[in-house]
Parts: C-alpha cells; sequence; structure tokens
C-alpha cells in the first residue's frame, strides 16, 4: 500500500485581528514523488495551509500526517526536521552575503572556531551539480537576477534534505526563459523521487509541469483534479466560482492627440551606466501602447523617469507639450500621470497605514479632503467606501489596514488610487505581476475602460499575452533600446521574441 506524502484534514486557521477565516476545514492529500498544484484566487487560503504545513502558523483545528505518521508541526525546524522545505514568494536571503554562505547559514563547516569558507563552496557546488542548478558559490546575492536567487533558495531547501518542497508562487517574478528553466527542474526534482507542492496563480504553468492540482475558493476547498483531464478553462471557472474570460473583447482605440512623448531619451541606472539610450516614442489619446521586451531591459528605469523618480541624463519628456522633464512626482500628478508601479508593496503601498490614507495620498491636498491643513476624515471614508465598491476590493474596509488584504486586492487599491479622477496618462508597469486569473481580468478590464475613456495608457509587461492581448500599438525595448513598432493585429509571439532578443525582424512590420 503506498502511503502519501502529505495528509492534511479538516485544518482550520481564524486570524481574530482581521476577522478572517483563512482556511475553514481544509483537506490535502498529496501523494509521494508527484507534483500537486495549489491554485486558487488571492487571498484563497493557499500560503496560509502552507505555512501551517511548515510550521509558521498553528492551525485551530485538523491534523497533519506526514509520510503515514500524524505530527504536531509548531516551528519551521520541526518541518525541516520531517524532510519539509519551504521557497517563500519572498525570498529569505542575507542580500550581502554569498550564495555560499545563505545556503550554509546555521549548517556552517567550522574548524578550531573558524568557518571553513572554501569547504562550503565546494560543498555547494557538489549540491548544484547534483540537482542540476549551476551556481558559483561565491557569488553575493545583492548581485543576482530574481531568478538566480530563486534557485538559491531551492538549493538551501535541498542542503537540509527537503523530501516534500513547498514552491509560493515561484514564478511571480521569472522573466519567460527563467520560468521555463525552473519548470524543468520541478520535474527533474519529481522525477528523484521528491513531493513538489507548487503554489500558482499560472494555470499554463500548471498544465505543464503538475500531475494534479487542488484548487481552493474563500478558505474552503473546492476539488482535485488529474491535470492530464482539466483544462484551463474549467481550472479558472473552479477558482473564480464563474467563467472567465481570457480574450478581452475590447472595441477599436478611438485615436485622440499625443498626450506624451520620449524625445531621445537616456537614462541611466543605479551605477551610473546607460539603461535608456536615446529613446524616442509618443503615447496617444484613446490608446494603449505596449512594451515589450525581456525584464531588465531599461523598462524600470524608463518608467521612473517618466514618472518623476528617477532624472534623465538626455533628451526630453514632453506631456501636452509641455516639457516636464525637471518637474518633480508631484507636478506630474497634478498635470493627470497616474502610476501603477510594478512593485505594489514596496512603492505602491504603505502597509503601515490604513486603507484611506492609501487611497488619497496623491490628492490630500485637494480642497475636497484638506481644509486648512487638516485631513477631512469624513471625505477620505466616503471616498474609501466608493472605492472599495467600485474596484471591488474584498476583505478591506475604511480604517482599517491594508496588510493582510490578498495581492489582487492589495493591487485594486493601487488601481482604485491611480484611475479614479480620471487621469489623462496612465503608465501602468507590470499590473497583474502576481494576481489570480480573476484579478487579471478586473485589471485588464479597468485599464481598457481608462482608454475608452480618452486616457492615453503605457503598459509595460514581461507577459507576451497580456500585451497582445491589451495594447494597440507595441514597441519592444532591447538593451535600453526601441527594437521595433509592430502591430498586436498581425504579429506573432515569435516575431516579438526575436526582437526581445535583440535581432531584426527580416521583413518590415505594419506601425
Amino acid at each position: 500500500m503506498t502511503v502519501n506524502a502529505i495528509e492534511m484534514r479538516d485544518i482550520t486557521k481564524y486570524f481574530p485581528s482581521s476577522n478572517v477565516l483563512a482556511n475553514n476545514q481544509v483537506s490535502l492529500t498529496v501523494g509521494q514523488g508527484e507534483v500537486h498544484a495549489l491554485v486558487g484566487e488571492n487571498g484563497a487560503g493557499k500560503t496560509t495551509l502552507m505555512n501551517i504545513l511548515y510550521g509558521l502558523y498553528q492551525p485551530d483545528s485538523g491534523q497533519i500526517i506526514v509520510n503515514g505518521q500524524e505530527v504536531q508541526i509548531e516551528h519551521p525546524d520541526d518541518a525541516i526536521h520531517l524532510g519539509i522545505g519551504m521557497v517563500h514568494q519572498h525570498f529569505k536571503l542575507v542580500p550581502s552575503f554569498t550564495i555560499a554562505e545563505n545556503i550554509m547559514l546555521g549548517m556552517e563547516q567550522t574548524q578550531n572556531g573558524f568557518v571553513q569558507k572554501k569547504q562550503e563552496a565546494e560543498m555547494v557546488r557538489s549540491l548544484a551539480d547534483q540537482f542540476g542548478l549551476p551556481v558559483d558559490p561565491n557569488a553575493v546575492i545583492r548581485d543576482l537576477p530574481v531568478g538566480m536567487q530563486q534557485r538559491v533558495e531551492i538549493l538551501k531547501a535541498l542542503q537540509r534534505d527537503a523530501q516534500i518542497l513547498i514552491l509560493d508562487e515561484p514564478t511571480a517574478v521569472l522573466t519567460p526563459q527563467e520560468v521555463k528553466e525552473l519548470l524543468e527542474v520541478v520535474r527533474q526534482l519529481a522525477v528523484s523521487g521528491r513531493t513538489i507542492i507548487f503554489i500558482t496563480h499560472k494555470l499554463v504553468e500548471v498544465k505543464n509541469v503538475a500531475d494534479r492540482l487542488s484548487v481552493m475558493r474563500g478558505g474552503k476547498m473546492i476539488g482535485t483534479r488529474d491535470v492530464a483531464d482539466t483544462s484551463v478553462s474549467e481550472m479558472a471557472s473552479m477558482m473564480v466560482g464563474r467563467s472567465v474570460i481570457f480574450k478581452l473583447d475590447k472595441k477599436p482605440p478611438t485615436i485622440g492627440e499625443t498626450v506624451f512623448r520620449a524625445e531621445n531619451l537616456t537614462v541611466a541606472d543605479a551605477s551610473g551606466l546607460p539603461a535608456v539610450r536615446h529613446m524616442s516614442f509618443e503615447v496617444r489619446a484613446g490608446e494603449i501602447l505596449g512594451i515589450a521586451g525581456v525584464s531588465g531591459n531599461g523598462q524600470t528605469e524608463l518608467v521612473e523617469a517618466i514618472s518623476g523618480m528617477r532624472p534623465i541624463e538626455g533628451g526630453q519628456l514632453i506631456f501636452f507639450d509641455r516639457d516636464i522633464s525637471v518637474e518633480n512626482v508631484g507636478k506630474r500628478r497634478d498635470r493627470g500621470m497616474a502610476h501603477i508601479p510594478e512593485d505594489r508593496i514596496k512603492m505602491g503601498l504603505n502597509l503601515q497605514t490604513y486603507l484611506d490614507e492609501n487611497l488619497v495620498v496623491n490628492r490630500y491636498k485637494r480642497p475636497q479632503f484638506n481644509r486648512l491643513g487638516f485631513l477631512i476624515r469624513q471625505a477620505m471614508r466616503r471616498f474609501a467606501e466608493i472605492s472599495i465598491k467600485d474596484f471591488s476590493i474584498a476583505a478591506a474596509k475604511p480604517g482599517r489596514s491594508i496588510e493582510t488584504l490578498s495581492g489582487g486586492n492589495m493591487q485594486k487599491v493601487v488601481l482604485a488610487r491611480e484611475l479614479s479622477g480620471e487621469p489623462k496618462f496612465v503608465i501602468a508597469n507590470q499590473p497583474t505581476r502576481g494576481l489570480d486569473v480573476g484579478s487579471i481580468e478586473f485589471v485588464h478590464q479597468s485599464l481598457v475602460e481608462a482608454r475608452d475613456r480618452g486616457a492615453a495608457v503605457l503598459l509595460i509587461s514581461v507577459e507576451l499575452d497580456e500585451i497582445l492581448s491589451l495594447a494597440d500599438r507595441i514597441i519592444v525595448m532591447y538593451r535600453g533600446e526601441v527594437a521595433g513598432e509592430v502591430d498586436p493585429q498581425t504579429v506573432t509571439q515569435e516575431e516579438i521574441g526575436l526582437l526581445m532578443g535583440g535581432s531584426q525582424l527580416v521583413t518590415e512590420l505594419p506601425g
């Protein structure tokens, strides 16, 4: 008789501080050596359930059975002792340490009280070779791309002999190539006999990597299916409880005047090297201009320069025929510029304050919210109530913290702040990163509605499907330059891929 790797029976977890029942009698069974996808909308309870399995939370009730034995997991050390490892969505690495130092942290090889760094590096190199995850043990974490940092997290768990590996949203911040490499690694680990629990929102990845999937919604387990027998549409319907529109139905754009243009723009990165080189383009009222490209080709620096967060080295930024190249963020916003940043946690929101403050942070000086230098709390509360309703921000309440909101609902707070008031120019940088299919659908509809109201929308995304679905025109960035402009109605993903890799198209595409 085959013994399951994991059985979680009737797990319940309630958070009284936020009045949230995160897990409501949830049961999950994961077989030995399988890749088991755990999917659901933001806030469905997936991460809470896995945090219980890893010992970060204690369940209010229920049982946990590991390899056929009932266990009590009161701390991550207990989980590690049982062979359970977890790679969190937000990595737990020391930026100033090397790869070897991070992997061996707490397991240092010493002699006469001194850490044997050369021996540790060799151990890490051997481990990396064993699992087909090559790394430079002496590289410093802060200098590594996100995909390599995630590889370090996986190796850290494997060094502790994890036989059951939990991956929480492992592809949320990876490039398409890094995603492909990770999925190959996951399958290799399963072939080697390890059990993988793969938390994700990306259903295509579930089809590509998982053996079975379990779907959660509203803190409950909806069901478990064999992936081979379940379509992406069926998965999505199970997740959100309704049919999901994958192809956006939008009417042709009504193009107006040029709202924003960059002329011969040059922007430096943090080290002073050119990240954007002599870039020129324009965005017109009533259209969505998509910027495609592999992450790290100057998109972040471009957005920071346009929004006023980074100085430019050369060229001009023109907003309605006015040069705004040296204007600060506040002035640009006052002129009608909105910015949905790529990192909603670090840049988009202040988790230490309340919903109301987060919603009015870009307009608190207006008479509607400010009288003689004092905030009008009642007006802020009314605005919060309207935003919650208009943008369907679940579990949010005026005057309450937003810290416990799911990622999708946090993004809706950002959308409510940035799209309320009908901005003239919207910068949307990776607006659906880490979101579930229901939240992605909402974000896409919100951007199209802004475009149809006459706003100029600049969409920056590494998701080609998103760019092709939303954009009316597409330009491709490669090493800080415009590699080409293409028509989303006629271009193929392969043709865009050539431009993203620096190759010029053989035939000229319409633009």
